[in-house]
């Protein structure tokens, strides 16, 4: 299935559905597939403990009509915790997951910068601070299990 942003809001508890039913949906602007960006913990997840990703996360992982993108952010999370031991990833493992998943990475800019300032403090984590404030200003969902991202007025989440 696939519709514009337009359709799809009209047709938005249709499309949920479909896409929990495990159907494949794709959601375009202006005929290019919307992007969908990727947590850290998902990228970790599906590395490490796929069985804990849900089926409809899977399901924008797999489908190559996605563009999935991973925050430079997210990057660096996984860099800091690797260097305190909280994670286990070298490298190589992030960059062959970046590789298997066909993930691109997205540069964090100042204009995602600017945008922490408009945020309410919904969530205290930093780095999902910064993937929040990402994701609302590129227009872009976020693959993410945590309950706090729902808090966020106009952020799409795909769990």
């Amino acid at each position: 299935m696939q519709f514009s942003v337009a359709d799809a809001k009209n047709k938005l508890p249709e499309l949920i559905k479909a896409a929990e039913d495990g159907e494949p949906v794709t959601i375009c602007r202006r005929g290019v597939p919307v992007v969908d960006i990727v947590r850290t913990s998902v990228l970790v997840f599906a590395v490490d403990e796929p069985e804990r990703l849900s089926k409809r996360a899977v399901s924008a992982l797999r489908n190559p009509e996605n563009v999935l993108e991973l925050s430079a952010i997210s990057l660096v999370e996984i860099a800091i915790k690797t260097a305190l031991g909280k994670l286990q990833l070298s490298v190589t493992t992030v960059q062959q997951a970046l590789d298997d998943l066909d993930i691109r990475v997205l540069p964090f800019t100042g204009q995602h910068a600017l945008h922490l300032f408009k945020l309410p403090r919904h969530h205290n984590d930093p780095f999902d601070r910064q993937i929040i404030a990402q994701a609302l200003e590129e227009e872009i969902p976020v693959v993410a299990s945590d309950e706090k991202f729902r808090l966020y007025k106009g952020l799409r989440i795909v769990w």
